[in-house]
This record gives structure tokens, C-alpha cells and sequence, in this order.
């Protein structure tokens, strides 16, 4: 579904279009078209009950035409609603706006402002496997969440993976979960055909052979992502889509190294396991393959050219061939698949089925399926090239190769060795019975073989999924089978030491007394956030990718006790339990926190001492001194006068005890010039008036201030004359 592009950009053709400035559901205001596919348009939106930036998804008109469709798409549009996962695109609402008289089928999603995977493929691919895998393991851990949830996409391709920018923190989201679904008419294989709706480079084989889907599906596109992640290119072309579904049926992915040299082996074998043609050989689900992706990436940050043992591993196992066709190294399909069931595949006109060409390689494609003719048409075995017609009458006729048939005898003859013999009537007597007698025996031969190393030697692993590895290698020692531990793997709904998987599976064919892999539980994934404290940013991260988390964001803050640079502490707390891939944000250290000192000279040191005492100073007085400038109290001098100092650092100050007081000696009595001197002498100035009795006498009567009183040196003393 190719409109998954959330990116800000117009999408070319947007100018006129209609669905620009209508009001949705009286709720989203359609700005601008930023994506236009083959099922859908995606509109930027606001939301003006909300006030938020939404992304419209509008399913084209031919689709909103069919009410069938409709329910399909609410089913669908709940069932992704409730996939809660940071690496899942959100859907908030969805609905039918009948305002302009046709109903306009949207479903309304969260808006990812950046670009999507298909943009990253065409300027960095090919790519260091260590990049690819980081691009595909979250859009792998949003396909395990869904899995566990039983919701398959049906649709995974670079198209539908949206990156934010990096304003919005780089995040990888899927989109459209479930809506191939919502949009194909039949989703099962039936004696009436049906209609396939996807991308057909993406398709597994057997949604082309019988249209039936479950994980493993997912599982196949995901790897198919990967080797054009790789390789730059994708691993089957064709003229038509019909063409390249042929090819996905009858080919096996290649080796991504034999197009870039220098992939490791490994690597190989994951593409090779998750892009089987046997979907029993795929991982059961994307939890699975989440599991093998983490062992092939911690091989790769291991700097592992090779692992042969991880290789042989990860490689899907390879069937016995039949006794008179030996193996071939290219041959990894356990079963031959309906070649006729192809050439009954015809394309669906976009303007009948509802979607719309829009040019792309990578377009959304209805394939028709048609009822299965008899197993073999009148007069013999089909030779001819597939060919198939498209349901238009106008449409032109695409012929692909047909896939290699053997010459078989006419019905009633089997195949004979015997030598040519003579024409006489004597001869034809001995030996036409003798031909017949060969003849049967060696149909009976052929057959009693067919059915030996075809059915009877094998039996059916019976189910054991559930159950404890006593309980499961029981259950297979009774039915003559063995059981063997293969690698666990992790669970979110199977507890540990349960079986969550086995190889053959349920019901799957085994050869008497073979051996049955038990995958066994290791319950849920989950991981505790190691203690980071005293590391660097670089070393921090390096931990949290070691124990599968992932690195969220930094925050800076001052630290008197931790380095500058080093982790303070992380959020979650440090021993907090988690998924895997969950984010964990550091707080890193900026060191000691400066404090700018002023200088308070001249002001009140009781100010002074409690704004310094509250920013985590230390204040000291080293001295008090009179002083005629400077009010008891306030600050004389301040060491350091301004400076830049931390938390614990001293302040020194000298503080004013006020001018120095001087006691008024009594004068009364004195002769004026007797007195004057002696207060002279302690400081003071002198001033004379004649008192109200004055006689002219040149004695002091009083004195102001009095004797006795305590003043300032230098202040003025008045004598009072008699």
C-alpha cells in the first residue's frame, strides 16, 4: 500500500485535487496530498477536535463502492488499533464520510513527518549488512507484536516502512497492518477462485498458489527486504506481475553474496531461511526470526567473517531427493508446487478492481485466481506456454515460460525398454504377452515405490505444542519418533520450558523413527537495564547494545560528584526489567555547577552571607574594623572581590564596626581654653555659644553632648559659656 509516505511534500498531481480542504467526519481538515498508491491516497490532516497534525488515509472511490469491502476495512482498521508498539504506526479513527453523496471510506493514522525505507534503498543500497539488519530489526520487532496479537500486514515492503526525520528522532514505523486483507474480495483459496491484492516482489509463493496467509508470509517479505537492503536489487524481475509471481513459486531467493561479494555466510543463511519457498523451513513468525536476527547481528558486531556453525544452523534443511534423481545444490523445495495453478492467475484491471496504476514497479496488483481445470486436458499433458489475458476485452496477452515437462506415456500405455521385435504373427503371439506381463509388473514396481517412499515409510508428527520437553519427547516416543532440543527462543505468550514450535511441524511429515525438533519456550524476551553510572556516553551505549536495549536520548545535568561526561543515572532506573528494543535515556554529567560571586562591598553582610550560604558557599569574616565610611555592618572588603567559584568554595570578608566611639569627658567648670584642649586631644571639635547667664566670666556652664555620653570621633561637641 504505496501511500504509507507520510513525508511533507506534495505528491505531483495533488494541485485540484478535491478531497484538498474537505472537512471529514465534520472533524479532519484535509491540507495537502503527500502520497498517492495503488489502493489509497495519504493526506496530511488536522485533527480540529484535537488539535493535532493526523495523516488520512482515502481509499479510492471504486473500493468505497463496495459495501462487502467496507466491513472488511472497520474489521481490519480494529483489529491494527490495537497494536500499541513504538515501531507500529498508530491509527486513531477511522470511518465513511457521506457528505458529498458518496461514501469516502478513511482511516486516520498517526503522521510520521520524514521519508520511508523505499528512500533510504535507492541512495544507500547496496549496504553493510550491519545497517541492513538495523533498518529491518525494528520493522521485524513491529511484525512479532503483531504476530502475537494474530494480526498478519500481508504487505510488508520498503513502501509501508516510514522513517521520522531526525527532529522527530529517527524512528522506524510499519503502517497499514491488515489492509491487503481489507481489500482483497477472498483471502482463501476456493473452488470459485478468488482475488490476491499485494505487491508482487514481495509476495511468498503460496499466497500465489493458494492466496492462503499466515506469519510466515510476513516472514518472507521481511526477507526479501533484507536482500534488497543487500543487494540493491530484488531477487526476482519480470515484465509483469504475473511474470515475477512465477518466478517467486519456481526460484529460490539467491544468495545476496553471489551479487555483493564479502557477505558473510551467515547473512546467506538468514535470507535463505526466511525466503524458503517452504514456509515450514520460514521462522513460525517474526518473534522467531526477531531471535535469529539478534544472533546473526551480534555475530556481526563479533566482526565475524564466517560462522560456519551459525550458517548451517540458520539454513533451511534440505530434503532427500528421490532414489533416481540425485540432488541438486540449488534444489530446496521439498515439495513440487501446482505449476498449472499459475497459469489460472490473470490481472485484474486497476479500473475494475478499484486500485490505481500509478506507474510504479512496486504498485499494489489485483491477481484474479480462476477455478482449477480437470487434472489433464483431453488428448494429453499441457506444452504450451502459460498464458494469460487480463480481464478486459482491449487488454493484451502477456505469454511466460512454461515450467519443464516431462514427456509421459499416453493414458493406458506404460513405458517400455524392449527392443523393437519382428512383425511376424508368431512373434507378436510369444512376446505381446510378455510386454504386458513387464509392462504390469513394472507399473506395479513404480507404484509400490511411489507409495513406499512417498507415504509409508513417513508418519505424522503429532502436535505437541505446549507442552513441557518430558511431556513433548513422550508424546513422540510413542509414536515411534525422537525428539531432540533445538535452539529456544523467546515467547511472549508461551511460558518457559514450554514447546512453542516444532521441525516438522504439527502434523508435518517425518520419516518412521526420524527426529522431531522441539523449539522450547524461553518465556518472555525481556532484559534488565545494566548500572551505567560512571560511564561515558559512548560506553553507555555500548552496554545498553550489548543487552539489547536501545539507546533513547541524552539529557545534560551539573553533578558535583560525577565527572563531566560521565552518566549520573538512566531513566528507566538501573536493574528496571524491559523488552527488547525498549529505549532507555542517560543523564550525563556537566560537571561541577559554576557559581558567579559578586562583590558586596558596602552592602550588609548578613545579606551577603545568607544569598552566598544558599548557593553552597562558605562565608568567613576575617576581621571587624571602625570605619568612618562604612555603616556597622556592612562589608568593608571581600576576598575574592568577583570570581567563579563552586559549591563548598569560601568567601572572605572584613566587616564594619561603624566609626569609633569616644566618651564626652566632664568640662563643666573649665576654663574655656582648658576644656577646648582637652577634647581636642580625644577627637572632637569644639564650638563655644554664651549660655542664657552669661557673665563674661570664660568658664564652661555645660557641654553638648553631655560628660558621660559615648559619640563618634570627629563629632562636634558645643561648650556652653558663663
Amino acid at each position: 500500500m504505496e501511500p504509507s509516505e507520510h513525508a511533507r511534500a506534495t505528491a505531483p498531481g495533488a494541485a485540484g485535487d478535491p478531497m484538498v480542504g474537505r472537512l471529514l467526519d465534520g472533524r479532519y481538515r484535509i491540507l495537502a496530498r503527500v502520497a498517492r498508491g495503488g489502493m489509497a491516497s495519504v493526506y496530511e490532516a488536522t485533527d480540529t477536535r484535537l488539535d493535532r497534525t493526523v495523516a488520512v488515509k482515502v481509499m479510492h472511490p471504486g473500493l468505497g463502492d463496495d459495501q462487502e469491502f467496507a466491513q472488511r476495512f472497520v474489521r481490519e482498521a480494529r483489529a491494527a488499533a490495537r497494536l500499541n508498539h513504538p515501531h507500529v504506526v498508530g491509527v486513531y479513527d477511522q470511518g465513511d464520510d457521506t457528505s458529498d453523496g458518496t461514501d469516502t471510506i478513511f482511516l486516520v493514522m498517526e503522521y510520521v513527518p520524514g521519508h520511508t525505507l523505499r528512500d533510504v534503498l535507492r541512495k544507500e543500497a547496496p549496504m553493510a549488512p550491519a545497517r541492513a539488519l538495523a533498518l529491518l530489526e525494528p520493522v521485524v520487532s513491529a511484525l512479532a507484536a503483531a504476530h502475537r496479537a494474530g494480526l498478519i500486514h500481508r504487505d510488508v515492503k520498503p513502501e509501508n516502512v516510514l522513517i521520522a526525520d531526525e527532529a522527530h528522532g529517527g524512528t522506524v514505523k510499519v503502517a497499514d497492518f491488515g489492509l491487503a486483507k481489507a481489500v482483497s474480495a477472498d483471502t482463501q483459496h476456493t473452488a470459485t477462485g478468488g482475488v490476491l491484492i499485494g505487491t508482487v516482489s514481495y509476495l511468498a509463493p503460496e499466497l500465489v498458489i493458494d492466496g492462503r496467509a499466515d506469519a510466515r508470509a510476513d516472514v518472507y517479505a521481511a526477507g526479501v527486504v533484507l536482500y534488497e537492503l543487500l543487494t540493491g536489487t530484488k531477487p526476482h524481475e519480470g515484465e509483469s506481475p504475473i511474470q515475477v509471481a512465477y518466478r517467486h513459486v519456481h526460484r529460490d531467493v539467491p544468495m545476496p553474496s553471489l551479487v555483493e561479494p564479502g557477505i558473510p555466510d551467515y547473512v546467506d543463511a538468514l535470507v535463505a531461511r526466511t525466503t524458503s519457498r517452504d514456509r515450514d523451513q520460514r521462522p513460525a513468525d517474526a518473534t522467531v526470526l526477531l531471535h535469529h536476527l539478534h544472533r546473526v547481528e551480534q555475530a556481526l558486531r563479533d566482526g565475524l567473517d564466517s560462522d560456519p556453525e551459525l550458517a548451517a544452523d540458520l539454513l533451511p534443511r534440505r530434503t532427500a531427493a528421490a532414489p533416481d534423481e540425485p540432488a541438486s545444490p540449488d534444489d530446496t523445495t521439498p515439495e513440487p508446487f501446482d505449476a498449472g495453478a499459475l497459469a489460472l492467475l490473470t490481472e485484474v484491471d486497476p479500473r475494475d478492481s478499484g486500485l490505481v496504476d500509478d506507474g510504479s514497479p512496486d504498485r499494489t496488483t489485483a491477481l484474479e485466481r480462476h477455478p482449477a481445470p480437470p487434472a489433464e486436458p483431453p488428448g494429453g499433458p499441457v506444452t504450451e506456454p502459460m498464458r494469460t489475458t487480463t480481464a478486459t476485452a482491449a487488454s493484451a496477452t502477456t505469454t511466460l515460460p512454461a515450467p519443464p515437462t516431462t514427456a509421459r506415456p499416453a493414458p493406458g500405455r506404460a513405458p517400455s525398454r524392449v527392443a523393437p521385435v519382428d512383425t511376424t504373427e508368431r512373434r507378436r503371439s510369444m512376446k505381446g504377452p510378455l510386454v504386458l506381463l513387464l509392462s504390469l509388473l513394472l507399473v506395479a514396481g513404480v507404484a509400490a515405490g511411489a507409495w513406499w517412499f512417498g507415504w509409508e515409510r513417513y508418519t505424522t508428527t503429532p502436535g505437541v505444542l505446549g507442552l513441557d520437553e518430558a511431556a513433548a519427547t513422550s508424546e513422540l516416543e510413542d509414536s515411534g519418533l525422537r525428539a531432540e532440543a533445538g535452539e529456544p527462543a523467546y515467547s511472549e505468550n508461551v511460558a518457559a520450558g514450554l514447546v512453542i514450535a516444532t521441525d516438522p511441524g504439527p502434523g508435518g511429515k517425518v520419516l518412521d523413527g526420524g527426529t522431531v525438533s522441539l523449539t522450547l519456550s524461553l518465556g518472555p524476551e525481556r532484559y534488565d537495564v545494566p548500572d551505567l553510572v560512571g560511564q561515558t556516553e559512548d560506553q553507555a551505549q555500548d552496554a545498553l547494545a550489548a543487552t539489547n536495549l536501545a539507546f533513547g536520548a541524552s539529557k545534560a545535568r551539573w553533578s558535583e560528584t560525577v565527572p563531566e561526561g560521565q552518566v549520573i543515572r538512566t531513566s528507566p532506573k538501573a536493574g528496571t526489567t524491559l523488552k527488547p528494543g525498549a529505549s532507555v535515556d542517560l543523564v550525563l554529567s556537566r560537571g561541577r555547577k559554576p557559581i558567579e560571586v559578586k562583590d558586596w562591598t558596602g552592602e550588609s553582610f548578613d545579606d551577603a552571607s545568607a544569598a552566598l550560604e544558599k548557593r553552597g558557599l562558605q562565608v568567613s569574616v576575617t576581621a571587624e574594623e571602625y570605619s568612618d565610611s562604612v555603616a556597622e555592618g556592612d562589608v568593608i572588603s571581600q576576598d575574592p572581590p568577583t570570581a567563579t567559584l563552586f559549591r563548598g568554595d569560601t568567601v572572605s570578608f572584613v566587616v564594619s564596626l561603624g566609626p569609633e566611639l569616644v566618651e564626652v569627658p566632664r568640662v563643666q567648670a573649665m576654663g574655656v581654653d582648658a576644656a577646648t584642649e582637652l577634647l581636642e586631644g580625644l577627637g572632637f571639635e569644639v564650638e563655644t555659644e554664651e549660655s542664657g547667664t552669661y557673665l563674661g566670666l570664660g568658664y564652661v556652664a555645660s557641654s553638648d553632648p553631655g560628660a558621660g555620653e559615648e559619640i563618634p570621633k570627629g563629632s562636634t561637641i558645643t561648650l556652653f559659656l558663663v
